[in-house]
């Protein structure tokens, strides 16, 4: 199963709280919405992609109980992004003076930040080209570091702001570097 996209005309566009109402009322519907306002209808994962998901937010959210640096989402987790979109990485990190600084009612909803950390898990469905644009997005709209778990190709695209795509083959771990600081993430399982 793949994504499926809508078209909406110009006349119908969504508002942050009409959007927001839509993915209550179809809460098992994993919506996401780009920056031009198109919707974007995901399936549900399978089950490797799923566990291996699973995987790569139990490290992370074990790494931050240990820091105690941040806030730690899985890929239920909507942020409205800078540049309009809402956007849901597989997994993903808000440093915790940035989360504690929006309101409850921010919190509540769809949170209006963009990840400092997020990653996303490229399943057999997966368009390839798709992930590479939606990691993109996340960087230019504030994210500070970034993996595309490429299981197909066993490879780990590493992305980060003003530099160039780095990309390793069949790597065993990756490290969350100054933005994580004492995160790595074993591979094992997951790619």
């Amino acid at each position: 199963m793949t994504a499926l996209i809508l078209q909406m005309p110009p006349s119908t566009k969504l508002s942050d709280e009409q959007f927001y109402e839509l993915c209550r009322i179809n809460r098992d519907i994993r919506i996401e919405r780009t920056a031009n306002g198109e919707l974007i209808l995901m399936p549900p994962t399978d089950g490797e992609t799923g566990t291996r998901n699973a995987g790569i937010n139990a490290q992370l959210w074990i790494w931050n109980e240990s820091k105690g640096l941040g806030k730690v989402f899985d890929s239920s987790t909507a942020f409205k992004l800078p540049n309009g979109a809402d956007r849901a990485p597989d997994a993903s990190w808000v440093l915790l003076e940035r989360w504690n600084a929006l309101t409850t009612e921010q919190k509540e909803k769809f949170p209006p930040i963009c990840p400092h950390f997020v990653v996303e898990l490229r399943s057999k469905t997966d368009r390839l080209s798709i992930l590479q644009t939606k990691m993109q997005e996340y960087i230019d709209n504030g994210a500070r570091l970034g993996w595309l778990i490429n299981r197909k190709d066993s490879q780990v695209e590493i992305y980060r702001p003003r530099q160039e795509v780095k990309v390793l083959n069949s790597p065993s771990s990756v490290s969350g570097e100054s933005v994580l600081p004492g995160f790595e993430l074993k591979l094992k399982g997951i790619l």
